[in-house]
């Protein structure tokens, strides 16, 4: 074996340093592109004629509808796409609102606020909330430290913030933030607080995508408090949303979701490129709707034959976490780049339960990998038709099953060392 072989596979190539110092070359790059598309922008617009924040404005223009009392129209395209062009200017672009109507419960707050500041206060507050659970989640599983004595190395926050998918979600003005703070969170507390978990699992309903892994994972190992929670807390976001903004308005979600498959999903409206699946990877290559819609349906079935037996097996907690947070991104056709911020828990998980039981050969290059591929994806797939985002993402969930199949521990609830709470 050459000597870059062994750096790859010892992971001895990842010092500290070096480590830092890519970190500080990816947050200063990041912020660099932040900072000139905010100097360079013409009121709410950027030097291209966007809003800032992009998809943000299809939330603020959602949500100035429903202060308005007009909710079911912000699922009506001409509607919404008005609205927008009132705030926004008569060149804007329409961004679209594809969201259940619960959503529009956080929209209507955050458009009684001047668009600013309601983007920095939803852009800070979940950013706050994904660096409270990769925290956590290095917390309670770092080597020689708990809860009441935090023992991080400060390189965590760097890495954390550095985080390529963070810059790709600010730039969008999105809420990959609030799902890795969800997903991430649910885990982190499922086995000592299953209500708990089963309410932030509940909670990711506003990501209806997202919803067919995790269900899966809870049935496999039973966890019947946890499902029953979500399943509560998923009716209760229903009757509220129809309470407040009337039954129509799911009528209107129902009947707007026809335009979500044909045209931001099956005719690729937010460009290949962005779209994180084999869907899009099969329609990006030519391939005819029903041929992607069946190499979907084959990996999607692929990946819970694999999750059911992983979280059935007695493999560390750590892989079946990092397992989960990358197969709820691979099983729906639909997930974009900016969702891969929910990465970020699935590294926390394995970086920490390795850090204090010893990393196994390519762990550390895989991780880092992980790490790096949402700065690099989207150009290398636009430029060269790589779906190099999906190709990363099946290949780490392949890889975790190794692992995993070669792990030796037993379940956390078994050995009588439970993955802790937040």
């Amino acid at each position: 074996m050459d000597r870059t072989s062994e750096l790859l596979r010892s992971g001895a190539w990842l010092t500290r340093e070096r480590v830092r110092l890519v970190a500080l070359a990816v947050l200063v790059a990041s912020a660099a592109a932040l900072v000139f598309l905010i100097a360079t922008s013409n009121g709410l617009n950027d030097y291209q004629g966007r809003p800032i924040g992009t998809d943000f404005s299809a939330v603020y223009a959602a949500g100035a509808l429903a202060l308005d009392g007009e909710p079911a129209a912000v699922f009506d395209i001409a509607a919404h796409f008005a609205r927008e062009k009132a705030i926004f200017g008569s060149g804007a672009e329409y961004y679209g609102w594809l969201y259940p109507p619960f959503l529009l419960l956080i929209a209507a707050a955050l458009a009684m606020l001047p668009y600013g500041a309601a983007l920095l206060v939803w852009q800070l507050s979940t950013l706050a909330l994904y660096l409270w659970v990769v925290r956590a989640i290095l917390l309670h599983a770092a080597p020689d430290g708990d809860a009441r004595t935090p023992r991080l190395d400060p390189l965590w926050l760097l890495l954390a913030v550095a985080f390529p998918a963070v810059f790709v979600n600010i730039g969008h003005g999105n809420n990959g933030f609030l799902t890795a703070a969800l997903l991430g969170g649910a885990l982190l507390t499922l086995e000592r607080r299953p209500l708990v978990a089963g309410v932030l699992f509940g909670l990711l309903a506003y990501k209806p995508q997202f919803a067919l892994m995790i269900p899966l994972a809870l049935l496999a190992t039973g966890r019947w408090r946890t499902i029953a929670a979500a399943g509560i807390t998923v009716v209760a976001l229903v009757l509220v949303s129809a309470l407040v903004f009337g039954v129509e308005t799911w009528s209107a979600f129902l009947a707007a979701t026809r335009f979500t498959r044909a045209v931001i999903l099956e005719q690729g409206g937010p460009g290949w490129h962005k779209i994180q699946s084999v869907f899009s990877w099969v329609r990006m290559w030519g391939g005819t709707i029903p041929l992607a819609y069946a190499a979907q349906a084959t990996v999607t079935l692929a990946l819970a034959a694999a999750l059911v037996w992983l979280w059935r097996s007695p493999a560390a907690f750590a892989y079946k976490a990092a397992a989960l947070c990358l197969a709820t991104l691979l099983a729906p056709p639909y997930s974009l780049d900016y969702d891969t911020v929910v990465l970020a828990p699935a590294i926390a998980f394995v970086a920490a339960d390795r850090m204090r039981q010893g990393f196994a050969p390519w762990e550390k290059t895989a991780l880092a990998a992980l790490w790096l591929m949402p700065a690099i994806s989207r150009n290398i797939t636009q430029l060269t038709l790589i779906p190099l985002g999906v190709i990363v993402l099946l290949a780490a969930f392949a890889f975790v099953l190794w692992r995993a199949s070669e792990d030796t521990g037993v379940p956390a609830s078994v050995s009588g060392n439970p993955q802790p709470s937040l």
